[in-house]
């Protein structure tokens, strides 16, 4: 293992600062997006309403109106008013848990509040990257930390990093996603699997990074892999058990099969995507050996 000299431990505080200061500024600048009616990231050129709104509304739905989560567009039953309409909600139910306490603000305030709750996140994601970087060289390090808190590409109306612009811009979930996922990592490598198979489990709401993580979830936990995967399975069943209340699974299913599958990577998706894959290659030598460790096991 590296150990990482006092100097060393400065400069990456040093990078996690300007980092961070780098990703207010793309937050600044997609402020104002977020109460603006456009197509936002859609090319179609269709006005929408923001990705929030599908959080928000599915989580009111959950509580008044639960076998209508996945139905797209308004609902004449009394639900909160989202010009022009809220999103298609196509996550797992067990997300809908987490938005439900901002159901207590109205939407915008919601919204916002939602932003910077993530936002808030990015410096306990550095020092999650940290810990399970801890063995890599300071270089790695940072470069893998500007990746998950940046993922730069300037342009010129988006900031810093056009991922971000829209993660903000849009109210989106990925920042709290990756966060649920390296926390399920660093707690399997804490040697903690019961909480590690909670945490990935609700960052399986969106199951395409929760799949995608699942090699770096056995490769944290291999010495305790037959409690973590007790726990996200329990952990995934349990949080989304109210897919059995009639009428929610069929249009989970049919959400799915008509739109969930021809959803495409957009920036926003990005961030966890990228996170992941960085990871993946940066810590390859260990998933290859803890998979042989398994298979000759």
């Amino acid at each position: 293992m590296i150990r990482r000299s006092n100097l060393a431990k400065i400069v990456l505080i040093t990078a996690v600062a300007v980092i961070i200061l780098l990703n207010l500024y793309t937050f600044i600048e997609a402020y104002p997006q977020t109460y603006t009616i456009n197509s936002g990231i859609n090319s179609t050129g269709t006005p929408l309403a923001k990705d929030f709104s599908a959080y928000y509304m599915g989580a009111w739905r959950l509580w008044n109106n639960p076998a209508h989560i996945y139905n797209f567009g308004a609902l004449n039953d009394g639900e909160p008013t989202i010009l022009p309409h809220p999103e298609e909600y196509k996550y797992l139910p067990s997300f809908l848990l987490i938005v439900s306490p901002f159901l207590s603000l109205n939407y915008q305030q919601a919204l916002l509040a939602f932003d910077v709750i993530q936002f808030m996140l990015l410096p306990l994601m550095a020092y999650l990257l940290y810990k399970l970087l801890n063995n890599k060289p300071v270089a790695v390090t940072i470069v893998v930390m500007i990746i998950a808190l940046l993922l730069p590409f300037p342009t010129v109306n988006q900031g810093l990093s056009p991922s971000y612009y829209w993660q903000w811009g849009e109210g989106q979930a990925k920042v709290f996603l990756t966060f649920l996922l390296l926390l399920s990592f660093y707690w399997g490598k804490q040697g903690k699997p019961y909480l590690s198979g909670i945490a990935l489990a609700f960052g399986f709401f969106d199951p395409r990074f929760g799949l995608l993580a699942l090699p770096l979830y056995i490769m944290y936990n291999r010495k305790n892999l037959k409690e973590a995967t007790a726990s996200l399975i329990g952990a995934l069943a349990l949080s989304n058990g109210m897919l059995l209340y009639p009428g929610m699974a069929a249009n989970f299913l049919s959400m799915v099969f008509a739109s969930a599958v021809t959803t495409p990577l957009y920036y926003y998706a990005l961030i966890p995507f990228f996170t992941l894959i960085a990871l993946i290659i940066v810590n390859f030598k260990e998933l290859v050996a803890a998979f042989q460790c398994k298979r000759d096991f």
